[in-house]
């Protein structure tokens, strides 16, 4: 038989006051044995509350009689004395395990790690209790970290990434030895004049505020940079990219160096138009093009340079007009102009993602 309760106004609040109190104090048995309840006041019957919370029937049969004998009262569990029980080393393998999977794969709806769900975790998989304090201490020591996680493209190649990692990267590095030539990454980033938003410290409960023009224009920029010597080249325009104008800009660089140009480049239509093939073919003497796998930015350490010209640049800046947008980011890009040690640095990056050394 399905069990029915009805609260006053007044009572309910006092069982959300008590759950909150238990996400504070972080009692994760309690936060369940009060969801359980909550969920039978909400019509709910007791076997679909047991599903939800992986709890036996009985055991959410015993929470409800408690509450209609003691009410609020019944809503309490001793803490527990003194640091919380140690996991043996294999239950530290599967809980780490159970982590690097996701919340989903252990039955969880949300996408997101939290210390109230590893503490149900905990409780779920190994029966132990942890304050969310030593969760975070067990978490540090199991080798996580919170971290902001990233997009990757289902459209990855994995055959041809590891074709470019093991191979054509490899082969770049031997020509370029060869030729005694540039090996430049090329890219193109916009920098729009409504700004853009990023971390910042700010009084507590007062969100930080960044007024904006609204307008949706853009400063468009191509780039290259040097894997040797963190040479830098840029050039901006308020056009789209296209074709003409990076053929332009590919024909100032040449205009600009000595060397053999080996270039890196992503798929954009206008890098592998029949203009540009034309256009490649006419300077093959001086450039050799080689085009990075599909949807593999982390392949291209000038992605790593973008951000830190929009942090500079455009974070949290207002821009009433769009010579104000075009001065700060010129700026920000002649200042990496003259710090070829900064961009090298992003080579290192670049180079542990491919487990070489720079």
């Amino acid at each position: 038989m399905d069990i029915r309760i009805r609260l006053c106004k007044v009572l309910r609040q006092a069982v959300i006051v008590r759950l909150q109190r238990a996400y504070r104090g972080g009692q994760v048995r309690l936060v369940r044995r009060i969801h359980a309840l909550l969920f039978i006041i909400d019509g709910k019957s007791v076997d679909e509350v047991a599903t939800m919370l992986d709890l036996g029937a009985q055991t959410v049969r015993d929470y409800v009689n408690a509450f209609l004998y003691q009410g609020v009262a019944s809503l309490y569990y001793e803490k527990p004395a003194g640091r919380p029980s140690k996991l043996t080393k294999t239950q530290r393998k599967e809980l780490a395990e159970l982590i690097t999977a996701g919340p989903e794969a252990a039955g969880y709806t949300t996408g997101c790690w939290t210390t109230v769900l590893i503490q149900d975790l905990l409780l779920r998989s190994f029966g132990v209790e942890y304050h969310p304090h030593y969760i975070c201490e067990l978490l540090d020591q199991l080798g996580f970290s919170f971290q902001k996680a990233r997009f990757a493209s289902d459209h990855l190649n994995e055959a041809a990434r590891a074709e470019w990692e093991q191979q054509t990267w490899p082969a770049i590095v031997r020509l370029a030895q060869e030729k005694g030539a540039l090996i430049l990454f090329g890219d193109e980033a916009s920098f729009a004049q409504w700004g853009s938003l990023s971390y910042t410290w700010a009084p507590k409960g007062e969100q930080p505020l960044v007024k904006t023009c609204g307008k949706r224009k853009a400063y468009k920029v191509f780039g290259l940079i040097d894997y040797g010597t963190g040479r830098f080249f840029w050039q901006g325009q308020t056009d789209r990219f296209n074709a003409g104008s990076y053929a332009t800009f590919l024909a100032k660089v040449l205009a600009e160096t000595q060397q053999h140009i080996i270039l890196i480049q992503d798929g954009a239509r206008y890098h592998t138009s029949q203009a540009m093939q034309e256009f490649f073919a006419t300077h093959a003497a001086r450039l050799t093009k080689f085009q990075l796998p599909s949807y593999s930015p982390d392949f291209n350490p000038i992605e790593f340079l973008w951000k830190k010209v929009k942090k500079q640049a455009t974070h949290l800046k207002y821009f009433p007009t769009f010579d104000d947008l075009t001065a700060s980011v010129d700026q920000a890009l002649h200042q990496f102009v003259k710090l070829p040690g900064e961009i090298l640095s992003l080579m290192g990056r670049y180079c542990e993602t491919l487990g070489a050394e720079a």
